[in-house]
């Protein structure tokens, strides 16, 4: 039988605590070698792991230089296609995406151009499209639609983007004489 204070305490390891530590940093060692972590340690050394996190949406923003175009009077038979007096009209996007994700820009007129009761058809109005260097995308040139919307820009890569609208007026000698006007809404989609 074995009397309280007669037990003999049995010890499986005995180790100074010097060794301990040296033992857990060759165990961290081992562990972070096995991540392929850059390693430096000495018995001196404390290990800290920290979590860096940012937060990132996409986005995007329009600027376009004018908000207004004109197209002067002139003879159809001499000129077909009227440009506009603001020619060229700049556009500059600024764009935040991840890899996956494309930015759109789209036109879409309220309606015909309307003076009174006379009108011409909207689709009578196009621009060129022209930018700096690789867009990853860009503007695009189109034909201005009511029903629709018009797809006039895209890009695929986070960015600053610049470039030119030119628009143009298809001259006739069917329309009335008269100051015709339409709002058109351009749209930047960020996903």
């Amino acid at each position: 039988m074995i009397m309280p204070g007669n037990a003999k305490k049995r010890v499986l390891f005995d180790i100074s605590k010097r060794k301990a530590l040296r033992a857990a940093l060759f165990m961290v060692a081992i562990a972070l070698k096995s991540l392929s972590l850059p390693l430096s340690l000495n018995a001196d050394t404390s290990i800290v792991m920290t979590d860096v996190n940012a937060t990132s949406t996409c986005s995007a923003t329009l600027t376009i230089n004018s908000s207004s175009i004109t197209f002067p009077s002139a003879n159809p038979d001499l000129v077909l296609s009227v440009p506009a007096t603001q020619n060229p009209v700049s556009v500059n996007a600024s764009v935040q995406i991840d890899d996956k994700s494309t930015v759109t820009l789209t036109a879409l007129a309220g309606g015909d151009l309307v003076s009174g009761t006379d009108t011409i058809p909207i689709n009578a109005v196009s621009w060129t499209a022209s930018g700096s260097g690789d867009n990853e995308g860009g503007l695009i040139a189109g034909i201005m639609k009511k029903s629709t919307p018009v797809l006039a820009g895209s890009w695929t890569q986070s960015g600053t983007y610049s470039g030119a609208f030119s628009f143009f007026l298809a001259n006739s000698w069917s329309y009335a004489p008269g100051t015709y006007s339409q709002t058109v809404t351009y749209t930047i989609t960020a996903p």
